[in-house]
């Protein structure tokens, strides 16, 4: 499932939420209805409702699209097995310019704030930068990992570019002369993905390791390690008020498959989990305070189901799937030719 890996500022309509996805090009509409089933260990059968008419693109990639991230609020850039990153507008649906460098799969896309330059991680163990003004070489390449790239951030001043990889290690560069400045490694430390924390000098980071930490930028020391998890985890986001932070877990059958908020302030401790997805949560967001009444956490997940959350309790406040129990209908098989 594509990673929600796009920073969903005030700026954009809350629609964009619905249409970052693996598909962009020309404006098609369509309604869809679906009689997918899905078991729930207990017991509860989930099946997908009719929606109302989506606005679809003709695909830009000839292959699966890893991330997306927001340029601007009118421009997006996507990433994926075709080695290419696509800007596109999402409004009108038209590809504005491709980027061809890298030599395998595009993992991260982090874009510089106000500006029209982004940097993009590969497995073939490189960061390139990109203008979308510029040539259509790389402004930069950044080598010194010697496994895939799996994290990718910016700094609020745009001065540096923390990088994560599966070698265990941190690399901290300097944007404007393409330099490492310092680098940090730890044991079993598979970086899954990386955030760095506004108007702050500190890096969020998730691994593999089941383990949360935060970094400091200033000689990349470890600052805190947050309670270790019972499963790995893959992605984080960090609000935009920088408080708080939500890390998602792998799993399978409802065991793991949660979200978790912490608190990135003195106390630092768990303050909330988002249970209910059944297998691998792939990517958790903030959403934008002006589309919503109270503080809402979006997740997605390897069940095919993004949930919206209500952040400070933690309840289920929309979910892209209708949930029936057997008490309100006769359970149905798709073999059985009543699903309609």
């Amino acid at each position: 499932m594509l990673a929600l890996d796009c920073q969903l500022k005030p700026a954009l309509p809350q629609k964009v939420f619905c249409r970052l996805w693996a598909s962009m090009g020309k404006l098609q509409s369509k309604l869809r209805y679906s009689t997918y089933l899905y078991s729930r260990p207990d017991g509860i059968i989930e099946e997908r409702v009719q929606t109302k008419a989506s606005q679809e693109y003709i695909p830009a990639h000839v292959d699966t699209v890893s991330v997306v991230a927001a340029l601007n609020s009118d421009l997006c850039i996507s990433g994926g097995k075709d080695k290419t990153a696509v800007v596109y507008n999402w409004k009108t649906g038209h590809v504005v310019r491709r980027f061809i460098g890298h030599e395998r799969e595009i993992t991260k896309i982090a874009c510089i704030p106000k500006s029209n330059q982004f940097f993009s991680a590969s497995r073939d163990k490189t960061v390139l930068m990109w203008d979308l003004q510029g040539s259509s070489q790389p402004r930069q390449q950044l080598s010194g990992h010697a496994m895939v790239v799996t994290g990718l951030a910016v700094s609020p001043d745009s001065s540096q570019l923390c990088t994560g990889s599966r070698d265990n290690s941190l690399l901290l560069w300097d944007v404007g002369t393409g330099q490492c400045v310092e680098r940090a490694s730890v044991s079993r430390n598979l970086v899954t993905h990386l955030c760095w924390v506004p108007r702050e000098p500190y890096i969020v980071q998730t691994s593999e390791d089941k383990t949360i930490r935060l970094w400091d930028c200033r000689g990349l020391q470890m600052a805190h390690v947050f309670p270790t998890k019972q499963h790995i985890q893959t992605h984080c986001e960090v609000s935009v008020d920088g408080h708080t932070c939500v890390s998602c877990s792998s799993g399978f059958g409802g065991e793991g498959c949660e979200a978790t908020l912490w608190d990135l302030r003195q106390t630092r401790e768990r303050m909330c989990e988002y249970k209910g997805h059944f297998q691998t949560v792939a990517s958790c967001v903030f959403l934008p305070k002006s589309a919503a009444l109270m503080p809402m956490i979006a997740t997605s997940a390897h069940d095919s189901k993004v949930k919206i959350w209500n952040q400070d309790t933690g309840d289920l406040e929309h979910s892209n799937l209708q949930v029936l129990s057997p008490a309100q209908r006769q359970v149905k098989s798709p073999a059985s030719g009543n699903g309609d």
